[in-house]
């Protein structure tokens, strides 16, 4: 009876074990935002060209820089289709990339952007029930740009988010606003309680807007300061009895309540556009981005109204960093720069422990499992890095295709979006 019981216990200790390594990745960076994952089976090695722990890769209709999201066996990407205009959403099964459903969220002409931003760049949000999608609508009119050095035109549109279930019925649409930039669109839909929260700074009238999860119907709106394009997808974090959504951009940080939209907190600066996502390692906001001048920044959230001068508790300018969002692991905040370069921060301090060349450039969002980070370059091959005062690469692994979209990791895989296919990596038996 007695071994009978030992033998329960521990199945069932092991199916604990099992569903708590086990983890949906169902936005952008992941279950909280920030490019962590708690799953301790990821896999460290792999190689496109030869299959070596492939699970499956499979062709994508048209293109986009949106990462892939999961929850369970479905897996969920929008692309945009440049020859007949479409922006879809995709549902895969995970477990094999073959294709549940594709719907056209709508056909519109394509928008202005930069070379390195796509039509399709911003990543899908889901709860479980709904699956929703931010993407920019023009009419094919354009106007004078705003906010550019060299004079041109650009297609003015708006936002359009779009909810559908699982089965692939659209259940609702919605515009929070209006958008310009020369630079084209991203911003990914993140969702608290009942809500659905876009950002939206642009060169404009820029704003953060929350719409009702079940209806689309507005919830709030608040405008941005300095109109000035950005696009950062804020991170929300309760701290000492306060729930904040931060984030960077339009020549500001700041933190809001994300239930009403109203201001924690600001600080001015210290530069004018900004694309990475801010991180938080319990004790600190880290900002790491920024356009035309670089910085890497720790804050202090317990600050209220404008703290400028009272609450950044680093900075340092050394990282050239724009585009990747960082992560931190333990006392270590990694971070990658757009021209190639990798850099380790003493997080507490401040100090650079490391700077090294480890790739071709960087567009992809750092990820971080098991204590290692992943560092995968334009052209493919990930760097799989172990944090700590030295620079330590404990894998390299070559894709063998071009890659703009930032891995999920989720049931014991990874997933990464190349130029033309979706890889599933690990889980091979």
């Amino acid at each position: 009876m007695l071994k009978n019981l030992l033998v329960c216990s521990c199945v069932l200790m092991g199916a604990i074990v099992g569903a708590v390594s086990a983890e949906d990745w169902p936005g952008w960076r992941g279950p909280r935002g920030d490019g962590t994952s708690l799953e301790t089976n990821v896999p460290v090695r792999w190689n496109g060209p030869t299959g070596e722990n492939i699970a499956w890769k499979v062709p994508l209709p048209g293109q986009g820089h949106a990462s892939p999201i999961v929850w369970g066996d479905y897996l969920f990407l929008i692309s945009c289709i440049d020859e007949t205009q479409e922006r879809v959403l995709l549902c895969l099964d995970r477990r094999d990339g073959s294709t549940r459903w594709r719907k056209t969220v709508f056909t519109a002409p394509l928008e202005t952007k930069h070379v390195r931003n796509s039509y399709a760049s911003g990543t899908p949000a889901t709860d479980g029930e709904l699956v929703y999608v931010a993407l920019l609508q023009v009419d094919g009119s354009t106007i004078p740009a705003p906010n550019v050095g060299n004079a041109r035109d650009v297609t003015p549109g708006k936002i359009v988010v779009a909810a559908y279930d699982f089965d692939g019925d659209l259940k609702w649409t919605a515009s929070p606003g209006e958008f310009i930039s020369a630079h084209g669109f991203c911003s990914c839909p993140v969702l608290y309680q009942d809500l659905v929260i876009i950002n939206g700074d642009h060169d404009g009238q820029s704003y953060i807007a929350a719409l009702k999860k079940g209806t689309g119907e507005l919830a709030w709106k608040v405008p941005r300061l300095h109109q000035t394009r950005s696009y950062v997808t804020p991170i929300i974090r309760d701290i000492a009895g306060r729930t904040q959504m931060v984030l960077s951009g339009s020549k500001h940080i700041a933190s809001y309540d994300p239930r009403d939209g109203s201001q924690h907190w600001m600080i001015s600066g210290p530069t004018e556009q900004y694309v990475a996502s801010m991180v938080y390692d319990g004790k600190r906001f880290f900002m790491a981005a920024g356009f035309p001048t670089y910085h890497v920044m720790a804050i202090r959230p317990d600050g209220a109204g404008e703290v400028t001068d009272t609450h950044v508790e680093w900075h340092s300018t050394g990282a050239k960093c724009y585009v990747p969002s960082p992560v931190v692991v333990g006392k270590y905040l990694l971070v990658a720069d757009d021209r190639g370069t990798g850099n380790c921060f003493d997080a507490a301090t401040g100090e650079r422990l490391w700077q090294a060349r480890l790739g071709r450039a960087y567009g992809s969002s750092l990820v971080t499992a098991g204590g290692l980070v992943y560092f995968l370059a334009d052209d493919g091959v990930t760097k799989v890095i172990v944090p700590g005062k030295e620079l330590k690469i404990v894998a390299e692994n070559e894709l063998g295709e071009l890659c703009s979209s930032s891995p999920a990791i989720s049931q014991g895989r990874i997933y990464i979006r190349g130029e033309k296919h979706l890889w599933a990596i690990g889980g091979v038996k």
